[in-house]
């Protein structure tokens, strides 16, 4: 399979989702801004989400993969063996996650109290209508698991758009609910937004349902079945969520911190900073953990360790490829792309500046949450689901440390900063016992780019850094206006890096010419 196909096919769908994810949410800062509404839906979407990132593109997929191909490719197993795993899976997973729901929802105070850290400076009137917003997202967790579920066959049976498209749901139903169901009142729109997040799961689930159907997959459900497979899954998953999601409960953390210690609007600040810092994270670093995990599995399944170590070499050339030029505008054009994307309705100047602020600091781990997404595979590929949880531990404890440390002093900024300074404890860890494993070594190739493509990055941002005052203005102006200011502003920088690029000899024509060789061959191309 050609990598930068595969990540190309992926990449391109979760680049549509995270434009609509744009779209959505510069239409909720114009109709909610800034306040006390938009904390609270933030903070009721927060676990659901947090799910969806450790189930859907981490924990679930991670464990299950490798073992639905392992399935597959013993002899005399095939399609059907996997399947029966399969099955298995879902006679104890659905148990499980429907008790798991109806419990949350009986307890959804004390739940939402512990993830506002106490409801903070909240009334109790404020407190129930978080708590409100709670029940009405929960449904999502048992939703986008089974999601999970599914996805991981398709991508196990090289179908990833399918659940790469998956997303674009959430983020259509989202900004429908928006668009027609928005109030002068902030807290209804909130409400009505809390209410979508669980039909866009229900929608989600359907199309990935249909998916399976139309590729002859069709799971039988049945009483539990514990086989050992099963409780094999079962025992991986849980590292496998630590290990994964490290960033996530790092973010669950800040958002805690945040909602009780700082004023209102901290949390959106956040917010709407991950979900900028999200873009590239989304195109790059999932969209490559997705083509990874089952390659690396299939190669080392197959005896071939060169070739699993030449994939994760290309993985890392591919991520720091794009990474970098992407850190570098973040923090250095945050004001108008902040500005152009969400400073309209009842999102201030002062929102902007404040958001453009976490989203620096953000920005300064982005290269370990992505690079975090290329080396796990190593280890999950191997069904080795304890070494990353014991490094998620310690990148969480660093993260609540410096939280603690960097939040009254920084406000704002503490919490974005704490969760990128624990990311890169996280990277260097996981980098650290690959290399002292043998798992993963470096090749020339790799040395020769990084360093290359860094000052690259860097020439792009001092460029950029001079044109920002030219655009700033354009992006206060009409809706057109301000996005294409953006567009344009962002496309100078992506031309200056690409023609840095080949003036440091990062990547040489020749390169480009080779990959376009490869993509046009590879469709004529008949298996044997």
């Amino acid at each position: 399979m050609n990598l930068a196909r595969a990540l190309g096919s992926v990449g391109g769908l979760t680049l549509a989702s995270r434009v609509l994810g744009l779209v959505r949410d510069s239409l909720f800062a114009r109709f909610v801004g800034a306040s006390f509404a938009s904390d609270a839906f933030l903070i009721a979407f927060r676990l659901p989400n947090m799910f969806r990132a450790l189930f859907a593109e981490g924990a679930f997929s991670a464990a299950f993969i490798p073992m639905f191909n392992k399935k597959v490719a013993e002899k005399g197993g095939g399609l059907a063996a996997g399947l029966s795993f399969a099955e298995d899976a879902l006679s104890v997973l659905l148990p499980v996650l429907i008790v798991m729901t109806v419990l949350l929802e009986i307890f959804a105070w004390p739940v939402t109290w512990a993830l506002t850290g106490g409801f903070g400076k909240a009334t109790p009137d404020q407190a129930d209508y978080v708590v409100m917003l709670s029940r009405f997202t929960l449904p999502y967790l048992l939703l986008i698991s089974l999601v999970s579920l599914l996805g991981g066959i398709l991508n196990s049976l090289q179908k990833f758009w399918v659940n790469a498209a998956a997303p674009i749901l959430l983020n259509l139903t989202l900004i429908a609910a928006l668009l027609f169901f928005h109030d002068p009142d902030p807290l209804l729109t909130a409400r009505n937004q809390a209410i979508a997040v669980s039909l866009s799961g229900a929608l989600q689930l359907i199309w990935l349902w249909l998916a399976c159907l139309r590729n002859g997959v069709s799971l039988r459900p049945k009483l539990p079945v514990w086989s050992p497979e099963v409780r094999t899954l079962i025992a991986l998953i849980g590292p496998a969520a630590l290990g994964a999601g490290a960033v996530q409960f790092n973010l669950l953390i800040s958002s805690a911190l945040a909602y009780s210690l700082l004023g209102e609007g901290a949390v959106s600040y956040i917010y709407f900073a991950d979900r900028l810092n999200q873009l590239p994270l989304g195109l790059i670093g999932i969209a490559l953990g997705t083509v990874l995990l089952p390659t690396i599995s299939r190669q080392l399944g197959g005896g071939h360790e060169a070739e699993a170590m030449d994939t994760q070499n290309r993985g890392m050339e591919l991520a720091l490829f794009f990474t970098l030029p992407a850190t570098v505008a973040l923090i250095v054009c945050g004001v108008p792309i902040v500005a152009a994307l969400f400073q309209h309705g009842k999102f201030t100047p002062g929102d902007t500046n404040f958001t453009a602020q976490a989203l620096a600091a953000f920005s300064l781990g982005l290269p370990a949450y992505i690079l975090i997404k290329v080396l796990t595979p190593g280890y999950y590929a191997r069904a080795d689901t304890k070494t990353p949880v014991r490094y998620a531990t310690i990148s969480i404890a660093v993260n609540l440390l410096l939280n603690l440390a960097f939040i009254l002093p920084l406000k704002h900024m503490g919490p974005p900063l704490a969760t990128a300074l624990a990311s890169l404890v996280n990277l260097g860890l996981l980098y650290r016992t690959l290399a002292k494993r043998g798992h993963f070594v470096p090749d020339a190739q790799l040395k020769r780019r990084v360093w290359r493509l860094a000052g690259a990055a860097l020439l792009m941002g001092v460029v950029m850094y001079f044109l920002n005052d030219r655009f700033t203005p354009y992006t206060l102006g009409t809706s057109v206006t301000r996005w294409t200011a953006m567009m344009v502003l962002v496309g100078i920088g992506g031309l200056v890096y690409v023609a840095a690029c080949f003036v440091l000899r990062a990547y040489l024509p020749s390169d480009l010419r080779a990959v376009l060789r490869r993509r046009s061959a590879t469709p004529t191309k008949k298996a044997p």
